[in-house]
């Protein structure tokens, strides 16, 4: 197995203890305030301080790409979409956009593999890696070449971001057909059979969910016996996704809290687990989508999603929308009187 970042140092033990410690002390009884505990003491561990700082730059990264194995029809719309939807991204009138500025985030929109000739601004099309990755059901996604190219854009966007003041990343995905790609990924790096995992993607039919299935059982038929992450990246992933497993990975190198969202960005995470060992803590699962595949994916990294709304958007929604939830929980540990600062007893009643 291939492991291009090598293993990832945990988060700050010492700051985790502290932060448990001090949630021991607020005025509530112990562990009222459920998850939101547990998230503060991530978001310490990841900062190394107690009490939390609280998080002033959130960024959403959203990676676009086009997916050749569309053509086999395992979408409800056309690979036109992805061009005009990088476009609405862009010009704030998307759904992560909305959704974003209620977080109080940013969003920044890649384009690392739309199909499309003409590029979109210099701001947005620098990183691109190819037009469309390949037809995964007959086809590699990517060439060697690629895939490094895309691994490495990943890395290089983390590093930016996390060097212009972010603390805290997260990742979003864009692409018609990229579903399809993250499922085969799914069940190939969990083993699991496509019946058991694919789902409705944009909304297919019956006869779509059927081509889809074939399709990612052709994928993985060409992807049998491989285990490597970064081999199956090229095989049955795309531009968009080795691009995301290196976003992943770099954030956690970087020692920066990273939301994940829905299946495709939980499918690259799976994959960059594997090639940066450790990384996953440096994690949360925004929500968990309706698509099978993205519980097995949870299920495997040892996530437990904060939301769980029914969504099935992408873009980063999911994880935009836990983002206040992260903030609730930082403040909660920051802010909350002690109960010796508030002169209340800790006395219970015999």
């Amino acid at each position: 197995m291939t492991a291009l970042f090598g293993h990832v140092g945990a988060p700050d033990a010492a700051a985790a203890d502290a932060a448990r410690a001090r949630q021991a002390r607020l005025t509530k009884p112990a562990g009222s305030l459920g998850r939101l505990e547990d998230l503060s003491v991530w978001v310490a561990s990841c900062q190394g301080v107690c009490p939390p700082r609280r998080l002033q730059r959130a960024r959403v990264v959203v990676f676009a790409a086009d997916h050749g194995v569309a053509a086999a029809g395992v979408s409800a719309y056309p690979p036109d979409v992805t061009a005009q939807m990088v476009a609405n991204i862009d010009a704030g009138g998307a759904a992560i956009n909305v959704l974003a500025e209620v977080a109080g985030a940013t969003v920044r929109v890649l384009d690392v593999g739309v199909d499309v000739q003409t590029p979109h601004s210099p701001a947005i099309g620098a990183h691109k890696v190819r037009r469309g990755s390949g037809n995964i059901a007959v086809e590699d996604a990517l060439s060697e070449a690629e895939l490094d190219a895309a691994i490495a854009t990943g890395r290089r966007i983390a590093d930016e971001e996390v060097d212009s003041g972010a603390d805290l990343l997260i990742a979003g995905d864009m692409g018609i057909g990229n579903t399809t790609a993250a499922t085969t990924l799914v069940a190939a790096l969990a083993d699991c059979e496509p019946v058991a995992v694919v789902g409705r993607g944009t909304g297919v039919d019956d006869a779509g969910w059927a081509r889809k299935t074939a399709a990612i059982r052709d994928a993985l038929f060409r992807c049998r016996g491989t285990t490597d992450p970064v081999t199956l990246l090229r095989k049955a992933g795309g531009a968009d996704l080795a691009a995301m497993a290196g976003f992943c990975a770099q954030a956690a190198v970087r020692r920066t809290p990273l939301l994940l969202d829905g299946l495709v960005v939980t499918a690259a995470a799976l994959a960059a687990e594997r090639m940066a060992p450790g990384a996953r803590l440096w994690w949360q699962a925004g929500h968990r989508s309706t698509e099978p595949a993205h519980a097995v994916a949870l299920d495997r990294l040892g996530l437990d999603p904060i939301l769980d709304l029914q969504m099935r958007l992408g873009e980063g929604t999911g994880a935009a929308l836990a983002l206040p939830v992260v903030h609730a929980a930082v403040a909660t540990l920051e802010s909350m009187a002690t109960f010796e600062e508030a002169g209340v007893t800790t006395d219970t009643v015999p």
